[in-house]
């Protein structure tokens, strides 16, 4: 029979090179059998939601990352995006305060308030969340290498407002290891870093219950160009690497891994996305029961917050941005996102607008409020092909996982190069392909259009750095400078010993003592990363 529309490709494959069939059925799907790899929501292996209700309970978080600029400009940020109904807090840092410098060190010229808020000392947590009770909030902070100082901060500011650190809630990304893979914003090198974050993990079990002690990002990950089935596997790896450091440290796995909580990226190939969500929490489910022995169910749970992908963004037509933001957006809450940022439109060409950010929120709204999809849990579940696509990316995962550990887990992977290379070969042939046409970009390599220049951007007064510097010199003049004198020598005590560096941090911020202060003490015991592998040698 002769086709009058032959097929578009001789070989039609996803974003992780997965061969897509013409046509699924039954035979495809339920490898080994429907209770062993699927189950119900909310049980074991988690594969289709963590919740037995999902999203008829209540639905996911609604966040926006936002901060720019200084505390008080992004404080109204954070009031507006509250008065538009978005249900949780995600705070962006700049640059020197994301690598541990004050906005007056000479490393952080030209980058102070850039991209995210620039935080120097208690004095300016304090001014971002004015007026906003910590105790009805729930917030999530992207700090990686200075996340103890930073979550010392927030309890502070939670004291000042009469809130115990028991009652507050949130996370704190702390994730390091992605960020020697992927995203560059380390301070200290893996062993001391590790050990910090398990200082965390103990010092919150008994201290700050409700808190999220880590944030383990596939999103960066996927942003330097992984593929979907990297995402998962290194993500999970990094996983490992961070149980495997609290249980050395002493720390019980159901004490700590209810805690633990994941970020992850929607990209472009939608059904791809969704399966990626189920297939994680499948392998994540039998990681924890298996290889750790969590007793818990929450600890075997998955919980994970995911933003549309920033790289799939363009300068180009950048309103189209908002359809593709919508459906990336759409495949989270398919695959079962428990909190979820969406990208502005011109983020692209600059921090986002108001109208942009209210644009990005009511595309959440929309999603939960009209398209019924929130209405019952799994609603993709028994797709033929969504059911493939989860194990296959549940397997590939996996396998690369099992050579991770062949090479003695993730900080190994990371310290030979492995992971770092894998990303880069995979972004390097995803740019190819667009380069060739061979995957289309609307508005970049096709349908283009003769487009005026952007104009009414946002950008960043670069007086910022001047008037944070100002205040920097007041508050050191009008500090105790004994009492933080005394604090910083405290922390140096315990972090050249065995003791948890999280007291010390939390009485230091107290003091007003400032974070750089704080992290040249950490310096000066554990030393600065520096890369000794080449990426793509």
């Amino acid at each position: 029979m002769v086709q009058r529309h032959p097929e578009r490709k001789v070989v039609f494959e996803n974003m992780s090179g997965i061969s897509i069939e013409r046509l699924y059925t039954p035979l495809d799907e339920d490898r080994q059998g429907y209770m062993e790899t699927r189950g119900f929501p909310g049980e074991f292996p988690f594969t289709r939601g963590v919740q037995p209700t999902m999203y008829r309970g209540r639905y996911w978080t609604m966040r926006q990352y936002a901060g720019f600029a200084t505390a008080e400009e992004s404080n109204r940020r954070y009031r507006f995006l509250l008065e538009q109904g978005q249900t949780g807090l995600s705070v962006a840092f700049d640059l020197p305060t994301q690598i541990g410098y004050d906005s007056d060190h000479e490393m952080a010229i030209g980058e102070v308030g850039k991209v995210g808020v620039a935080i120097d000392s208690l004095a300016d947590m304090e001014t971002l969340f004015e007026g906003i009770p910590l105790d009805r909030v729930s917030t999530s902070m992207t700090i990686n290498a200075p996340a103890a100082v930073l979550l010392a901060m927030y309890i502070a500011v939670g004291e000042k407002q009469g809130v115990a650190s028991s009652g507050l809630r949130g996370t704190i990304q702390n994730d390091i290891l992605k960020e020697y893979s992927s995203r560059g914003t380390y301070i200290f090198p893996p062993k001391p870093s590790m050990r910090i974050i398990t200082d965390i993990f103990s010092f919150c079990a008994e201290h700050v219950p409700q808190w999220n002690t880590i944030s383990i990002s596939g999103y960066h990950i996927r942003e330097a160009g992984s593929t979907a089935v990297q995402e998962v596997a290194f993500t999970l790896a990094n996983g490992i690497a961070y149980v495997d450091a609290a249980l050395e440290a002493g720390l019980d796995v159901d004490t700590f891994g209810p805690r633990l909580s994941f970020f992850f990226n929607a990209h472009l190939d939608f059904l791809e996305e969704v399966a990626k969500y189920r297939a994680a929490r499948r392998l994540w489910a039998a990681i924890m029961k298996e290889r750790f022995g969590a007793k818990n169910p929450r600890s075997m749970m998955i919980r994970f917050h995911t933003q549309t992908a920033g790289c799939t963004l363009t300068a180009q037509q950048p309103k189209n941005n908002i359809v593709r933001v919508a459906f990336q957006a759409l495949a989270a809450v398919l695959g079962g996102t428990q909190s979820l940022h969406t990208n502005s439109m011109d983020e692209a060409l600059c921090l986002p607008s108001e109208e942009a950010v209210r644009i990005a929120l009511r595309t959440q709204q929309l999603i939960a409020y009209e398209t019924g999809v929130a209405d019952t849990a799994d609603p993709l579940g028994g797709s033929y092909y969504l059911e493939s696509l989860t194990d296959e990316i549940h397997d590939r995962a996996l396998a690369y996982i099992e050579k991770i550990d062949e090479m003695g887990g993730a900080v190994a992977a990371v310290e030979k190069g492995y992971i770092q290379r894998e990303i880069q070969e995979s972004a390097y042939r995803y740019q190819k392909d667009i380069e060739k046409g061979a995957r289309v970009v609307v508005g970049v390599n096709r349908f283009q259009i003769e487009e005026p220049e952007p104009s009414n951007l946002l950008r960043v007064d670069p007086a910022v750095r001047e008037d944070q510097a100002k205040r920097l010199a007041a508050l050191r003049a009008r500090r105790d400078g004994e009492r933080v004198s005394r604090a910083i020598e405290a922390l140096r005590f315990a972090a050249q010993s065995d003791g948890n560096v999280m007291p010390p941090i939390l009485e230091a911020v107290r003091a007003y003592a400032t974070l750089g202060e704080i992290c040249d003490v950490l310096r000066g015991v554990f030393g600065e990363y520096v890369p000794t592998t080449t990426i793509g040698r």
